[in-house]
């Protein structure tokens, strides 16, 4: 006998709903608001690290905005993004829909296409690093010409393999936000394409893209606001090399702060990447119109 009575489910009353998001208020304001207002603070500061923090007013920021360095790290990290977000996107997208077909054999792939996420960044860049060397890695080990070119010591080069690795390393995870939205398209659609004659090609770009817009601006947003810290693996990968080819801003902000001592400086920096990340997801989200983040939910 089923135990449904019919009566709707009890809901907790509204006087208990904002209670019940205290704890991560809580946590967020601990672990995110106040250490961000703590570096905004040492902006205006200037202190190495271990002494006496002395308020030195707009010092730091003249020093930063007054780099030379400055706007080069600014357009690295920035061609970073863009290309990164150009060569991922796609792939992602490939990937999630051919993950969301019902075939068993799909199922263990996508478990295999999300080891790479798993893995440290700087475990990946020592790995890729000596697998690049020219002299020891494996193109000299394979005796293969054209895999034995100096990668990381040639701007263009060096810059493509961070593309490279970056995307070997998050195109499993936007995958897999990917395939929970194609899974969330409704089947009648695809049904009456069908019957229209409609062929795969065209259902795709029909309908699988057209009702992928508000996961593609999610995607987006982690996407770029995520490509504004890429620190390890660059640092492990090239250090900010050849010259500056690969110096991105949160590798300029990891230099001044811990190698020079210069944390109001870099503290500036930091604000600075706030304020970027911060103005591209509302540009993002703006794209998406206001419902995005409601349709991205409801796919959840």
């Amino acid at each position: 006998m089923s135990s449904n009575t019919g009566h709707p489910p009890r809901r907790a009353p509204r006087s208990i709903l904002p209670w019940l998001a205290t704890p991560a208020l809580v946590v967020f304001v601990g672990f995110a608001v106040l250490p961000l207002v703590g570096v905004f603070a040492l902006s205006f500061t200037t202190w190495d690290g271990i002494g006496a923090i002395h308020p030195s007013g707009l010092t730091s920021w003249r020093a930063v905005l007054t780099d030379p360095g400055l706007p080069h790290a600014l357009w690295v990290t920035f061609l970073v993004m863009a290309v990164s977000w150009a060569v991922q996107t796609p792939l992602s997208i490939l990937l999630g829909t051919f993950m969301a077909g019902r075939q068993r054999y799909r199922a263990v792939l996508g478990v295999v296409y999300f080891i790479p996420l798993m893995l440290s960044s700087a475990a990946i860049a020592i790995a890729y690093k000596a697998l690049l060397d020219p002299n020891f890695g494996l193109g000299a080990g394979l005796k293969i010409q054209t895999l034995s070119q100096d990668w990381l010591g040639r701007p263009g080069l060096a810059f493509g393999v961070v593309i490279f690795i970056v995307s070997w390393q998050f195109v499993p995870f936007h995958s897999l936000i990917y395939q929970g939205g194609v899974q969330q398209i409704p089947k009648s659609l695809y049904e009456a394409a069908q019957l229209d004659g409609a062929g795969r090609i065209r259902q795709f770009f029909s309908i699988t893209l057209p009702q992928l817009k508000y996961t593609i601006i999610t995607s987006s947003t982690l996407m770029v606001v995520g490509s504004l810290t890429f620190f390890d693996l660059i640092f492990v990968l090239t250090e900010g090399g050849p010259g500056d080819a690969t110096r991105v801003l949160a590798l300029d902000m990891y230099k001044r702060g811990f190698q020079a001592s210069l944390m109001g400086p870099a503290s500036a920096i930091a604000v600075i990447l706030v304020l970027v990340g911060l103005t591209l997801a509302l540009l993002l989200r703006r794209l998406g119109g206001r419902d995005a983040g409601a349709s991205q939910l409801e796919g959840v």
